[in-house]
């Protein structure tokens, strides 16, 4: 029994020590801030609010600056802004602060520019022209302890993702701190525009209000080198170009390099195309077409300026060796499995062909690898048997291929 009722006193004791408190009017509270057991924050402090103490028992109020002088027995307290309460019950003790927030209304003039434009091309420094009041409390101790104001500045960008693409930034601000804003440089035109709604008014949820700059202009350059290969799509040519973004492959890689440029205007370009340590060309259009045709390793760079900023990207181009394999039968059936006689090449800049029949006359001549003999002569089927071709070409590497031999037509059956 005794430990019943020991156990009930206790419980007595923990809801007491925990109880809580509830105001009128519009507020919100906090029990995180060190120092205070809670901090109340009201939407304005009028003759009717009131914090009130929801347990049970008798209590005292005493104010921070004078704990040895109650002001009220009552559980209810009529709150003043900026200032530091203690209420004490037999086993317990709370100290709370309050704020009036409509005394502490942030005002903003003018958010400008204040770097140089050669500054610019990496951050943009914004100065802000404001008044923010500071949020306080102090503990009973006498300690000052000053509240963070956290503002959120948003901003538009470009972001590339094989393409341009708007998007919005945000920049949480601590407020009053340095006046100096600091920010990536934008990629495009943009306002600034501060949230003028802190932490405590967003909880309070008041009505949200912004304070917008002037336009900005973007000075910064961003660029990215897109590339737009001429596709081929013969089987018989080994690493061809079969993709338009291709940046290795088989000789010729034709090639369209555009500069994409987060702006246009007054802006400067600068092409270079080097192999092994060669400058081959220097162009200064916004796009140009190169054709790769020797086997190697490329380098491109490209550089923008628009007189203040500039930026720079760079991309790799590998043309692959040559190759070249003549084949010794095929069977021009129409049954769309070897039909035409065909050579399998890699990186050809020169290229011809000769068949001859038994006799050594001429019977075919052809000068594109991509292409073949179809079996015919004269729009007419070629007898079945041995035919005899000669193969001239030159690889991307310099190479020089002379190929000799027979080619066996066999027409079989259709399947």
């Amino acid at each position: 029994m005794k430990k019943i009722i020991l156990l009930i006193c206790l419980l007595n004791v923990f809801f007491q020590i925990e109880a809580q408190f509830s105001a009128t009017g519009k507020y919100v509270s906090y029990t995180d801030f060190a120092g205070i057991d809670e901090l109340f924050v009201f939407d304005g402090i009028t003759s009717d609010t009131e914090i009130i103490y929801d347990g049970s028992g008798e209590v005292t109020w005493y104010k921070f600056n004078n704990p040895s002088v109650p002001i009220s027995n009552l559980p209810e307290l009529s709150p003043d802004d900026a200032t530091g309460y203690i209420l004490k019950t037999e086993n317990m003790t709370k100290t709370i602060w309050v704020i009036d927030y409509q005394k502490y209304f942030p005002v903003f003039h003018s958010l400008t520019v204040e770097n140089a434009a050669e500054e610019q091309c990496t951050q943009v420094d914004l100065s802000l022209d404001a008044e923010i009041p500071d949020l306080y409390y102090y503990t009973v101790d006498g300690i000052y302890h000053k509240i963070s104001r956290n503002f959120t500045l948003t901003y538009h960008t470009l972001e590339w993702n094989d393409g341009w693409k708007e998007i919005e930034k945000s920049k949480n601000i601590v407020l009053p701190s340095s006046n100096l804003i600091s920010i990536p440089s934008p990629l495009c035109d943009t306002y600034f525009i501060i949230q003028g709604d802190d932490q405590f008014a967003q909880d309070l949820n008041l009505d949200n209000f912004t304070f917008q700059s002037s336009l900005y202009s973007a000075l910064a350059l961003e660029c990215h080198i897109k590339t737009t290969v001429t596709v081929r799509n013969e089987k018989n040519e080994a690493e061809r170009p079969s993709v338009a973004s291709i940046l290795e492959g088989s000789s010729p890689l034709d090639m369209l390099l555009t500069a994409e440029v987060n702006q246009t205007n007054g802006v400067y370009y600068d092409w270079n195309i080097y192999k092994d340590k060669e400058l081959l060309i220097n162009r200064k259009d916004a796009e140009h077409r190169y054709t790769f045709d020797k086997a190697g390793t490329y380098q491109v760079y490209l550089t923008v300026n628009n007189g203040s900023c500039s930026a720079t990207d760079s991309i790799v181009v590998t043309v692959s060796e040559s190759k070249l394999e003549v084949p010794n039968v095929f069977t021009p059936n129409g049954d769309g499995i070897n039909d035409e006689f065909r050579v399998a090449y890699q990186s050809l800049t020169k290229f011809e062909a000769w068949i001859y029949n038994r006799w050594g006359r001429l019977v075919y001549h052809w000068n594109d690898p991509q292409k073949g003999w179809d079996g015919n002569i004269g729009g007419k089927k070629a007898a079945e048997g041995a035919y005899f071709y000669v193969i001239k070409a030159v690889g991307s590497d310099g190479i020089k291929y002379l190929k000799k031999g027979d080619i066996n037509l066999l027409r079989g059956k259709k399947e």
